[in-house]
């Protein structure tokens, strides 16, 4: 079989095993291929940037993201960490000039396929079914979105922290019993973003955790020996 045929596949059953497309058949996910980019990316690899004068929607098969926004005054924030099979990128199929965020990679070994924004609104064109099955995808990532907004607005740090490791666990945890273990990809300067903190807050937060025994955490991974008590 030869690299072109092989990569032809892999974007196939990329896309076949993904929930979204689950509405198109056999000759319909041959087609899309066509217009499938496929790339591979390493930790600290810069995905996209929301002011790229080639808007795209992004899927991710393999590894962990983080969308970063930046405020005028240039302060970062983590707006969302992106699993397999998430989407992210122009969702609203609208290229707003006035966003300022990126894509970043934090784990290796990431795999992502892409699409042309424009080639993505025909193909929903031509397949309802497919536009009503990314309505849905999307409504529910925006709520979730707005979920942890109202969180970050209504609940101190320490909260925001719990929260955040419990909401992890549930995602990516590999759970004995009450105790999880969850593969840390994050920094502690990350892990203070997404909660909207100052480092030192996180640090000190985390410290208070591991001083308890409720966590005990490394740059490799984060044990959490009873999760019922977060």
């Amino acid at each position: 079989m030869s690299a072109t045929s092989t990569y032809e596949e892999l974007k196939y059953w990329y896309l076949r095993d993904h929930k979204l497309f689950r509405v198109l058949s056999f000759s319909q996910i041959k087609q899309l291929c066509i217009i499938v980019g496929f790339k591979k990316a390493k930790k600290g690899d810069v995905i996209y940037f929301s002011s790229s004068d080639v808007p795209r929607i992004f899927l991710l098969k393999k590894g962990n993201i983080k969308i970063v926004a930046i405020d005028e005054d240039g302060n970062e924030t983590i707006k969302d960490i992106i699993q397999k099979g998430d989407l992210f990128g122009e969702l609203t199929l609208e290229n707003d000039r006035n966003s300022n965020e990126y894509a970043k990679a934090l784990t290796d070994e990431v795999a992502i396929c892409s699409f042309l924004m424009s080639d993505f609104e025909d193909l929903l064109l031509r397949n309802p079914s497919l536009a009503l099955s990314y309505t849905k995808f999307v409504g529910l990532k925006m709520k979730r979105i707005k979920n942890n907004y109202s969180n970050l607005v209504s609940k101190d740090a320490k909260t925001r922290l719990y929260q955040f490791l419990k909401d992890w666990s549930e995602n990516e945890g590999k759970r004995v019993g009450n105790q999880v273990t969850i593969e840390n990809y994050l920094t502690q300067n990350d892990i203070a973003q997404i909660i909207c903190t100052s480092r030192q807050t996180a640090t000190q937060l985390l410290n208070e955790l591991e001083t308890s025994g409720l966590l005990h955490y490394n740059r490799k991974e984060i044990l959490i020996p009873d999760i019922t008590k977060l």
